[in-house]
């Protein structure tokens, strides 16, 4: 195993048999919560929380994990010796000998007909790749060598995981190295477009007005003021709008400021406030429904900034005459079981199409109507922040029904602490 002539699946599999081969083992569960198997056949995906996998022995009829189907909240959650197992591996001779302070423990314990157990866990250096558990349905003593045993695997297996982790993260840094480049690249490229545009609008509309004032008479230039002139000035305005955006986000992704627990309810009412005049102006009525006890993990300017993009599109973009705009929240499991929160933006706007949607998050790109004023870069700015914050801005949007796009965050940043 430590050679790397096998996979870590295939470790632990070789693992639970070697195990199993003992008369007092009848179940082997492995949980792997921050690694993901190479091989997932045999494994079971646990929500976003956890890969998990069970051996058994062929006349057992013990069953630790959750039944096909059944949601997160039916795994075993074990508090008091999962806290003993992140230290040492931990040997229980009889669940009826569990104390007080473990009453939980016990009775998940006898939900599973488990009077017996090993637990140890996959933890290196503050990382936690997930546990082993040996379980029986008789109560008893385990032998000191099965116990030895389990130490010596579990460190093999976890400097295994940790080496494998390394490499996942060197090579996920290479390719998004990678595609940061392609994205500076094509990011670049439409700026330049976007600045040639306008630009290219004024210097051609200013020559022409420059030579009616040279060669044409005073009527001439004031029709062609008239005519010309509002061109001009919308090329400056999208011009000044682009420079804007782009100021703003070097701004706020350079800003030397610590990362923080931010009250959500507080940074919606001051992004509603700033908004009340353009709301009041297009006769959009703001609902805000943020529960207030909710906090978030991030930099204080670039959520406010974000919120401030995604509440001026949904103004923006609704229908002439008025409509409403909700705010509210959710508390969510992330991709890791890490918790979030999800401040969401609903509009009841014309919506978009599904293509539409597939391309709503690129630079300059802009579905509005044309003397709608923006630079088509607040969706792509606001993710670049968010997934700076280890967040996210999505959305989802259905044609002539509305749209909803959100802000996700951490709720806490304890897992940045430690």
């Amino acid at each position: 195993m430590l050679s790397g002539d096998m996979s870590v699946a295939e470790g632990l599999n070789r693992t639970a048999e070697h195990l199993l081969a003992s008369s007092r083992a009848e179940v082997v569960v492995c949980a792997l919560t921050s690694f993901a198997p190479e091989d997932d056949a045999g494994w079971a995906r646990l929500g976003g929380r956890a890969w998990l996998r069970e051996w058994t022995r062929p006349e057992s009829t013990l069953h630790i994990l959750p039944p096909p189907g059944a949601g997160p909240e039916a795994a075993l959650t074990m508090p008091w010796i999962s806290q003993l197992a992140r230290r040492d591996v931990t040997v229980l001779v009889d669940s009826f000998l569990l104390p007080e302070e473990a009453a939980q423990d016990r009775l998940e314990l006898d939900r599973i007909d488990v009077r017996s157990l090993i637990g140890a866990t996959f933890h290196s250096h503050g990382e936690m790749f997930g546990s082993l558990s040996v379980g029986s349905s008789t109560p008893g003593t385990w032998s000191e060598e099965l116990v030895e045993d389990i130490r010596l695997l579990v460190a093999g297996l976890t400097s295994r995981m940790l080496f494998e982790s390394s490499r996942r993260a060197m090579a996920e840094a290479i390719e998004t190295g990678a595609e940061a480049q392609l994205a500076y690249q094509q990011f670049f490229g439409a700026v330049g477009h976007e600045l040639r545009t306008p630009l290219a609008a004024v210097l051609g509309y200013t020559e022409v007005l420059l030579d009616d004032a040279e060669h044409g008479t005073p009527e001439l230039v004031a029709k062609g003021m008239l005519r010309d002139g509002p061109v001009v000035v919308r090329a400056c305005e999208q011009l000044l709008s682009v420079v804007d955006s782009l100021l703003g986000a070097g701004r706020t992704l350079s800003e030397d400021e610590t990362r923080q627990d931010l009250n959500v309810a507080e940074a919606v009412a001051d992004v509603v406030h700033w908004h009340r005049t353009p709301a009041r102006t297009a006769g959009v009525r703001v609902v805000d429904e943020v529960d207030p006890d909710l906090t978030v993990w991030g930099h204080q300017a670039g959520v406010r900034q974000v919120l401030t993009s995604l509440l001026s599109n949904a103004i923006t973009h609704h229908h002439h005459g008025g409509g409403t705009v909700h705010l509210s929240t959710r508390r969510l499991l992330g991709e890791s079981g890490r918790p979030m929160v999800r401040i969401i933006v609903r509009d009841d706007g014309p919506g978009l199409t599904p293509e539409q949607m597939q391309h709503v998050f690129e630079p300059f790109v802009r579905y509005a109507e044309r003397d709608t004023k923006g630079s088509g870069l607040g969706l792509s700015i606001s993710r670049t922040i968010a997934e700076r914050d280890g967040g996210a801005v999505r959305g989802e949007s259905t044609p002539g029904s509305g749209s909803s796009f959100w802000l996700e965050l951490p709720e806490d940043g304890s897992a940045d602490r430690s």
